[in-house]
């Protein structure tokens, strides 16, 4: 979304007594350079959702809010599995991780190379009309035509299929959109790699 998007958000649910959910499932933990992609706004949520990464492969939740919204003794809440001792610990492990010295600047660096080298593509495919990102959550989009910017889904399709055959697993975002949200344990020359395979990709559609 664009910058102003969650502080306006914010302020309209501040005017209306409205609760601000973020849903940090995939974006947080260190995926868009931070640990909330939120905080790269400045705006603060009520209640953030968490989850994926932050199991470290388990299936682990987290619901986190503030005093205000929930300020409840222990044994107020519970469910049938939640608190599993094996995800839990997962997830101590994941944190420990992420608190490395670093680690958010070093996500933050690849994402800006992922960018660099997705943008190198869209001097060569006319197809490519944008490509934008935080950290490692990259989304390039086709396009028929640069100058109206009509959306290419049909293309898209082709590409991601196109790209799966030569051994790059990619996924659709939006109506035209291809979401590269890769590892954050990557490699500079992994990139390198998943990039000749996509513009490979590109020529075989584009030619085809």
């Amino acid at each position: 979304p664009p910058p102003d998007f969650l502080p306006r958000l914010r302020q309209l649910c501040d005017e209306h007594g409205i609760l601000l959910v973020v849903d940090e499932v995939q974006s947080g933990c260190f995926r868009t350079g931070r640990f909330l992609a939120s905080t790269h706004t400045g705006v603060v949520p009520d209640i953030v959702c968490l989850g994926k990464a932050i199991g470290g492969g388990l299936p682990f939740g987290v619901t986190v809010a503030s005093s205000e919204v929930m300020d409840w003794p222990p044994g107020s809440h519970a469910s049938t599995f939640g608190g599993n001792n094996l995800a839990c610990a997962a997830s101590l492990a994941v944190m420990d991780l992420l608190r490395e010295e670093g680690f958010g600047d070093r996500v933050t660096a690849l994402g800006d190379y992922l960018v660099r080298r997705l943008g190198e593509l869209a001097e060569r495919h006319p197809m490519i009309g944008d490509v934008r990102g935080l950290g490692l959550m990259v989304g390039m989009e086709l396009v028929r035509d640069r100058s109206t910017k009509e959306p290419a889904p049909g293309e898209r399709g082709k590409v991601l299929r196109r790209a799966f055959e030569l051994g790059l697993v990619l996924l659709p975002a939006g109506e035209s959109v291809i979401r590269a949200s890769p590892p954050l344990v990557i490699e500079e020359e992994d990139i390198d790699a998943g990039v000749a395979i996509l513009d490979r990709a590109l020529e075989d559609v584009n030619g085809g």
